[in-house]
């Protein structure tokens, strides 16, 4: 068992807080989630992690022009500027305050971020042959409030920013005769958005009121005249003889004057518009909270904290558009670089939208839980993973792209279960609503629905590896309900706990029901034969959870004395513990008043899942920590930490000091934050009196390994953690000899001894190597090499056409080995099924996905042909009543010309034509 587990892809969370950011194609959105980075291919539908994270969640993020390098900056300032080519970060930088926005220039040579009242102006990483990537050019000052929103002209040569000050200011990037500063008013609110004319100094800026203000400018892009020093002045004099603050006043007055000799730039107010024709009569005042401007279509998308959204044509003010998504504030809006594409994000519901405004249609539609994950289950497939949490919501997403295609709604409760059928085509759901529901993944539907003769709240679900029965669990009567999957029925009422029902589970090679509950008791029932329980485990503490072994031999408990317990179903036997409580680590929250090795002893697991070949066991609860176990040695054998983001409570094990006073913690104090309004105090009835800031504590609440055991996934308060196995960087030979290298497996390959070479490589274990020796063996030539292969390297085998048949163009080559070894070899594999199991399901989900695949194109090309065929059909019916009608026509004019000649003929001029030739003949 391999456990080189590295962090995959983040899944359930699309959007925290921060700003949106397009990459120069225009095909991928990148959106800050926590303190992670979340890629979303939009033309290839996959979405995509950083492995980077922050120490607190990331606010502001900007983007290179080249798309190569990426600053993100966190919520204390501290910035990271990562590869996004290597998918590493290559420097850290700490404001020492937080920074609100953050830009690079257009061609790329510096980025201005705005921090306070400032704004500080910073060479391109990259740009200038020094070590440190941040080189600070010029500070600029002069705003009386924090400055929140910046924007550069399309030369880079000036970039003007708003201020909660109510002014909007224009700076030169560079030293200007007639720019150095310009401010501008005409706000009774806030600024949220100023931006530039394209090819142009004109302003427009927004307000929080909504208020839209343009400004036109007097001077062009290149009207502006660059500084040029005075050479009569010998500065080196006067510097040895003043001090620093002294210079920096006798620069300040002098550049006032050359200011006052020159010619200033000057701002214009052509118009002031309002918002509220926009949203209609009678409606709601609501603040303007996002922006984005397209300077090469002149469009304007404003989002207000309603959730409404307008599109207006500038400079003219025209409505094009208007929609709203959902109640929530709109945090972020960005446009992609053609202008077709809008990005909105809602922080209040973790809700990413991509809209076409043209076409007006959603090209990207993603919303996570709004409240904790509960629980989670792999399809047998490892294809699909579906999630249910405390909003009522059941999440079905795809391992592969990333993305969640379908929400069921149906829950009017928390959802506590979930599980897939056998086949994978059906999701059950457990609710604290008192029901189970089914759900259809094809017709995507709930089909049935399951209750309990008195009203009753489930806290857990399993299915039978049949998938005819189905068993939940009561929080409240501490009973076992027993259905028919078929009809629906109620089958069977189970008693004997005298506590909550916390887990069940069903073993898959025997039809034994194990229940734990909080009695300190797990019972072992026989669903289909006997009524009562079959043996009864009698515990120490109070049962959390327990999973049981892929064999069915054996069963795992998890205890409140965090203790993980293992016991022989057939004899209810002990056969082994681990004390895991220090495993959980120490982490202490805010408001603890206790040490952190004080309140671990109130820790334990609360979620347990065996490997898929059972040799190990994954545990988790309470905590960051993420334990793996071997269930044969009864030893921790890694421990993963799911985050390190200091924004959730419970993360540290000693507090800081500076927090501390002497009259508590300053963390029991609620204070405003910067996107809420100011906390209401007791008694007053203004403003929302549950308001109140918190921190969400770290917690992991449900963990399971994929099917095929490659991978791994956990509900975690960050969102569904996805863990899998990195090929590309392990080297894990299996019985490496000193002979066996590269050169040879080559040479034996040439001498065409194929058995050989393979066993060799599979040896030496490198992907890359084992690709070039399977693709050189002929076709004719894979029966017989599938006879020859050992058992051991048969295994090895599927596995890699199982992982080769994802990716590789060779579709019906690795088919072909697959069905070779299943058919020559298919009897012995049936014998150690639970050893190869994981190998089937990922060959199955490998050959599943291929198929979905090709039959969209096929589909494709077959409604695109009989378009076509149609089409060709069309045209030569066409034709043909096109040549009817003419072959119709040419035969009316001559029999037109026909009766012609046939009345002139007849004709008495005619007669007396004829008489007069025949005298003129004689």
């Amino acid at each position: 068992m391999k456990f080189a587990y590295k962090f995959s892809n983040l899944l359930g969370t699309v959007y925290r807080k921060g700003n949106l950011s397009f990459t120069p194609d225009g095909n991928t959105v990148i959106s800050p989630v926590g303190n992670r980075i979340s890629l979303f291919d939009l033309k290839n539908n996959k979405s995509e992690t950083l492995p980077v994270e922050s120490q607190l969640n990331i606010t502001a993020i900007a983007l290179s022009p080249d798309g190569n390098l990426l600053i993100a900056v966190n919520e204390d300032g501290e910035a990271l500027l990562c590869s996004l080519i290597s998918r590493s970060v290559l420097h850290h930088y700490h404001f020492h305050r937080p920074a609100h926005d953050i830009k690079f220039s257009p061609d790329g040579k510096k980025f201005a971020v705005t921090k306070e009242n400032n704004v500080l102006l910073f060479h391109a990483p990259g740009k200038t042959r020094e070590f440190n990537p941040f080189v600070l050019y010029r500070t600029f000052y002069g705003a009386y409030d924090e400055t929140v929103c910046l924007d550069w002209t399309t030369d880079s040569q000036a970039f003007c920013v708003g201020c909660k000050d109510m002014n909007t200011r224009v700076y030169g990037a560079q030293r200007f005769e007639n720019l150095v500063v310009y401010s501008m008013g005409g706000h009774n609110d806030g600024v949220v958005g100023a931006y530039f004319e394209d090819e142009s100094l004109d302003v427009y800026s927004l307000s929080q009121n909504g208020q839209l203000c343009v400004w036109e400018c007097d001077t062009d892009l290149d009207g502006l005249k660059p500084y040029v020093a005075d050479e009569r002045k010998d500065e080196s004099d006067m510097e040895e003889e003043e001090d620093e603050n002294t210079r920096r006043k006798k620069a300040q007055e002098e550049q006032d004057q050359e200011m006052e000799k020159g010619e200033k730039i000057l701002y214009k107010r052509l118009a002031k518009h309002n918002f509220k024709s926009a949203r209609g009569e009678g409606a709601p005042y609501a603040r303007l909270t996002s922006t984005a401007y397209h300077k090469q279509t002149h469009i304007l998308c404003s989002g207000f904290e309603d959730g409404a959204f307008f599109l207006h044509e500038m400079p003219d003010f025209n409505l094009i558009h208007s929609l709203s998504i959902s109640d929530q504030s709109i945090a972020a809006i960005s446009f992609n670089k053609p202008g077709d594409w809008i990005a909105l994000g809602c922080s209040g519901l973790g809700q990413l939208l991509v809209w076409e405004w043209q076409s007006e249609s959603y090209v990207l539609k993603q919303q996570g839980h709004f409240n904790n994950m509960n629980c989670l289950a792999y399809s047998p497939d490892g294809q699909y993973i579906a999630t249910g949490g405390d909003d009522g919501k059941v999440k079905v997403w795809n391992t592969s792209t990333g993305f969640c295609f379908v929400t069921f709604s149906d829950h009017l409760g928390g959802v506590t279960g979930v599980c897939f059928s056998q086949r994978g085509q059906v999701v059950l759901s457990s609710s604290l609503d008192g029901t189970v529901r089914a759900f259809d993944l094809n017709r995507y539907r709930n089909f049935r629905t399951f209750t309990s003769p008195r009203p009753t709240q489930f806290s857990c679900l399993t299915l039978d590896h049949s998938g005819e029965i189905v068993c939940a669990g009561a929080l409240e009567t501490f009973e076992i309900f027993v259905w028919s999957m078929q009809t629906g029925r109620l089958l069977e009422v189970l008693s004997g706990h005298e506590g909550p029902i916390s887990n069940l589970s069903f073993g898959q090679s025997h039809a034994i029901l194990a229940s734990a509950s909080w009695d300190k008791t797990v019972k072992l029932w026989d669903v289909f034969e006997s009524k009562g329980a079959r043996e009864t485990i009698t515990l120490g503490s109070d049962v959390l959870a327990l999973a049981c072994h892929p064999g069915g031999t054996e069963v795992a408990i998890a205890t409140l004395n965090a203790s993980i317990t293992f016991w022989n179903v057939q004899n209810a036997t002990q056969t082994g513990s681990i004390e895991g409580r220090h495993d959980l680590g120490y982490s202490r929250k805010d408001t603890d008043k206790i040490t952190a090795k004080k309140s671990a002893g109130g820790k334990a697991f609360h979620t347990l899942c065996y490997t898929a070949d059972g040799k190990c066991i994954l545990a988790a609860g309470k905590s960051k920590n993420v334990c793996i176990y071997s269930v044969a040695d009864q030893i921790l054998i890694k421990k993963f930490e799911i985050s390190c983001n200091l924004s959730f409570d419970g993360m540290e094990e000693y507090l800081d000091r500076r927090k501390m006073t002497e009259w508590g913690s300053l963390a029991l104090v609620d204070t405003a934050t910067e996107d809420t309004k100011a906390i209401s105090l007791p008694g007053v009835k203004k403003g929302d009196m549950s308001s109140r800031h918190w921190k969400p504590e770290v917690r992991v609440s449900c963990v399971q390994f994929s099917p095929t055991g490659r991978a791994w996934a956990a509900t975690t308060t960050e969102g569904l953690l996805i863990y899998s196995l990195d090929q590309n960087v392990v080297f894990d030979p299996f019985e490496l000899e000193i002979d066996i290298t590269p050169e040879n497996v080559r040479k034996t390959l040439h001498k065409k001894e194929y058995t050989t070479a393979l066993m060799l490589v599979f040896r030496l274990n490198e992907q890359k190597l084992i690709q070039e020796v399977v693709e050189q063996i002929p076709v004719e030539d894979v029966e017989y090499v599938s006879q020859a292969l050992p058992d051991t390297y048969v295994d090895k085998m599927l596995g890699f056409v199982a992982s080769m048949l994802e990716v590789s163009q060779h579709i019906e080559f690795y088919l072909v080995w697959g069905q070779n070894l299943l058919t020559i070899h298919g009897t012995k594999l049936k014998q150690r099924s639970q050893t190869v199991m994981s190998l089937l399901r990922s060959l199955q989900k490998s050959m599943t996905k291929r198929y979905e695949d090709l039959g969209k194109i096929c589909d494709a090309n077959k409604y695109s042909l009989q378009y076509i065929l149609a089409l060709s059909e069309t045209k030569k019916k066409r034709k043909a009543t096109e040549n009817v009608d003419a072959e119709v026509g040419v035969s009316n004019v001559d029999a037109e010309v026909g009766d012609a000649d046939v009345d002139a003929k007849n004709s008495p001029q005619h007669h007396d034509q004829d008489i007069s030739e025949q005298s003129d003949s004689s």
